[in-house]
């Protein structure tokens, strides 16, 4: 029998706490230290550790951004892990999302219990087998961090289009909203389709959840064991193709009788939602938390109320506790369970007082009377005499950031005499009028709460860095801690922010950090690109990467920058760590340096225990390239200390704007182009994109983009030259330029 449990597991948890006692048994601090053991990981990680569990099978497939969980699964495997069956999950990589949703459809037909792992178009390859396996009654589990289809452009990024895509397959649709709770409900799905005998998609936030990293409670497998029902898998077994008690199945039908089998069926969806709640409420009994169906957070008595799933309804809930501070009667209802959508359960979560409700979806249905999620809420209450008014809004598409003040925005929207229907957030729509009025940001996140944002270049070592930064705060002492990293599509040499939370309270911020207090530039050049001081708080502190000292770093930094630190009492760092790097001999990896200073400015955590840290995380990362690359990267950790204070003259504050280079570039440059690689995009309004709907891109676009972010400039020496033309080839910057002449052009 696994161990009894009792704790708070996710940050929406902890707050419901504070706000409605009632949700909860108040247990005792003793009972509190029983807890799951801690980890820090991304919810990519949290789903992998649940699915090895109660995995045989896995056949896998990679595309991001879901990679990481076979990733896991196949590392494990190697390492020779034990599922709860006491058997090493057999991995099995195939040549397409297609040829893997083949192969579980397969192994689940010949009584494996068969997972695999996707997203976007990967998942949209699987439907022809997910009609099957849910046709035929397989429990396999498609364990997916929902993102973007490629529609106009590709997007590499998260929202729920794909797993909307798939609602008329027949799978069962559970969703997570945070990195706790997809490791809380992962166990749900894989027991509840053994039990119900109808797959299951599995889903959560693309980026936002699979990859942001958090400290959370961790089920150890005993515990996992005790929950499945054993009844269960036997009869799947027995239900498995087999040579000894042969049967077929795949046959044709005709139109005699096709309608009545498919429609034999109903009776495992109706009962469904009773299944996956008694699994939850098992979860609950064992860990302390009240996971349901919906579950409902804000006031007792709210009016006006928002209906949506995934990782926004933690920014809602945060929302929630600021406006009911104030006294008004708002509130949420959190979807989990979306298929099969069941409106008993939906009406029972609902507070009777509700006038308005305004539903989210993270999608866009094209000539669609609303989104399906508003269309689903909208039926429960067809034909109801009480039904309040019911608006629909999208939100958050390709991963576009959702904050607090949009959610605010949504709130008023629906106290207005005839809020707006079918509207948008985030965005300024000035061709259709959909979208709701901006509003300037607020800090939500609650007291105590640090935040840090790491500008980086892509593959130089930051993200790394700041992922083993958060493992060390959050593995080693009791504080929260929260880790996103935003990047764009060009991955190495591209552009990287990092964006950190830490705390001595759960961090339910599932949005970028827009008001730090600390700020790491990284590449010197991204000055001049980028609003890199943008909503550093008054009184925080700035760390600059540069090659420039004392008066002359003051001579180069541009008059916005300086204006703001003056202005702002900002304290202002600088450290060469470039130069650094290279005495040390770590070439460009100037990350391990700039991580040790972090640490030694900020105070987060004592320092002597940050650099302990950081050397353990050394030896664990670089152990296996030998003593002398540890020892490098342990001198960078005591020279991370080698950084200097810039004297902020008071005078800065009333400087001059700089001045704006004029020219005569096409105005899509200078309108588009220039603002998204100024990382300004999101300040684009619609009627930026009139007459390229259709994703149409001007050519040669490239060649106005000069970002200046190499540390050294490449010379061509003649002497050393044998005219392989590899220097240019291989030249991101095209520095060197090859001219090919006849003999006579010589």
């Amino acid at each position: 029998m696994g161990r009894l449990v009792w704790t708070f597991t996710t940050n929406r948890d902890i707050m419901r706490l504070h706000v409605k006692n009632s949700f909860y048994n108040v247990i005792s601090k003793e009972e509190q230290e029983m807890a799951r053991k801690m980890k820090t990981m991304d919810g990519n990680q949290a789903a992998a550790h649940v699915s090895y569990a109660y995995t045989e099978v896995a056949a896998i497939y990679p595309i991001t951004p879901s990679s990481v969980m076979p990733e896991h699964i196949d590392e494990w495997a190697t390492e020779g892990r034990k599922n709860i069956f006491g058997t090493t999950v057999h991995v099995t990589e195939m040549q397409s999302e297609a040829g893997a949703a083949g192969a579980v459809h397969g192994s689940l037909a010949a009584g494996a219990l068969t997972t695999t792992f996707t997203a976007s178009q990967g998942l949209l390859l699987m439907i022809p087998n997910l009609y099957k396996v849910a046709g035929e009654q397989l429990p396999g589990v498609f364990n997916v961090s929902a993102r973007a289809l490629a529609s106009h452009a590709l997007s590499i990024f998260g929202d729920h289009s794909d797993v909307y895509a798939c609602r008329q397959t027949g799978a069962a649709m559970l969703c997570e909203s945070s990195v706790q709770e997809v490791m809380d409900l992962t166990p749900v799905a894989h027991c509840a389709a053994l039990e119900g005998k109808i797959p299951f998609i599995n889903f959560f936030d693309g980026f936002r959840t699979s990859h942001e990293i958090q400290k959370i409670e961790t089920w150890d497998y005993e515990d996992l064991e005790d929950l499945v029902n054993k009844d269960a898998i036997d009869e799947f077994r027995a239900h498995a193709l087999n040579p000894n008690h042969p049967c077929q199945r795949g046959s044709a039908q005709n139109p005699d009788i096709f309608f009545q089998a498919r429609e034999a069926c109903n009776p495992y969806y109706d009962a469904l939602p009773a299944i996956v709640q008694n699994y939850m409420d098992k979860v609950n009994e064992k860990i302390g938390t009240d996971y349901k169906l919906f579950n409902y957070y804000g006031a007792e008595d709210a009016e006006h109320v928002i209906v949506a799933m995934g990782s926004v309804c933690d920014t809602i809930e945060e929302t929630i506790d600021y406006l009911m501070a104030k006294g008004e009667k708002v509130g949420l209802v959190a979807v989990h369970l979306y298929r099969p959508f069941s409106a008993e359960h939906f009406l029972s979560a609902l507070p009777k007082t509700v006038k308005r409700v305004a539903v989210l979806d993270r999608t866009k249905e094209p000539g669609a009377n609303g989104e399906p999620l508003y269309l689903d809420v909208k039926d429960v209450f067809y034909g109801k005499a009480d039904a309040p008014l019911i608006v629909g809004g999208r939100y958050g598409l390709a991963s576009k950031d959702t904050t607090p003040t949009q959610i605010l925005s949504v709130y008023e929207n629906l106290s207005l005499p005839e809020p707006k229907n079918h509207f948008t957030i985030g965005i300024v729509d000035d061709v259709t009028f959909t979208s709701l009025p901006p509003k300037e940001e607020l800090a939500l996140g609650g007291e105590g709460i640090f935040e840090a944002k790491f500008y980086g270049l892509g593959a130089d070592g930051t993200v790394g860095a700041n992922k083993n930064s958060v493992k060390i705060i959050g593995d080693n002492t009791d504080k929260h801690c929260q880790a996103y990293f935003s990047y764009d599509s060009k991955k190495s040499g591209g552009f990287t922010c990092s964006h950190l939370r830490f705390g001595d309270n759960p961090i339910r911020s599932t949005y970028l950090v827009n008001t730090p207090n600390f700020v790491a530039c990284h590449v010197q050049a991204y000055l001049h690109m980028y609003d890199v001081t943008r909503g550093l708080r008054k009184n925080g502190s700035f760390l600059l990467n540069t090659i420039w000292e004392g008066e002359e770093l003051a001579k180069n930094l541009p008059n916005k920058v300086k204006k703001y630190f003056a202005q702002n009492n900002i304290s202002v760092y600088y450290i060469n760590a470039t130069q650094i790097a290279l005495e040390i001999g770590l070439g460009n990896r100037t990350n391990t340096i700039l991580q040790s200073a972090f640490f030694r400015i900020t105070g987060v955590i004592p320092v002597e225990q940050a650099v302990e840290q950081m050397k353990k995380f050394i030896v664990k990362s670089y152990g296996k390239k030998g003593e002398d690359v540890v020892n490098k990267n342990y001198a960078a950790v005591d020279r991370g200390g080698e950084y200097k204070t810039l004297a902020v003259d008071p005078a800065w504050a009333n400087l001059p704007d700089d001045a704006k280079a004029e020219n005569n570039d096409p105005a899509f440059i200078n309108e588009v182009v220039r603002p998204i690689n100024a990382q300004d995009g999101d300040l684009l309004p619609v009627s930026a994109f009139k007459g390229i709907e259709d994703g149409t891109w001007y050519q040669g676009t490239a060649k106005y983009e000069k970002r200046g972010v190499a540390a050294f400039v490449p010379e061509w020496n003649a002497e050393n030259c044998i005219q392989c033309n590899k220097c240019a080839y291989v030249c991101p910057h095209a520095s060197i330029r090859p001219f090919v002449l006849d003999a006579e052009e010589q």
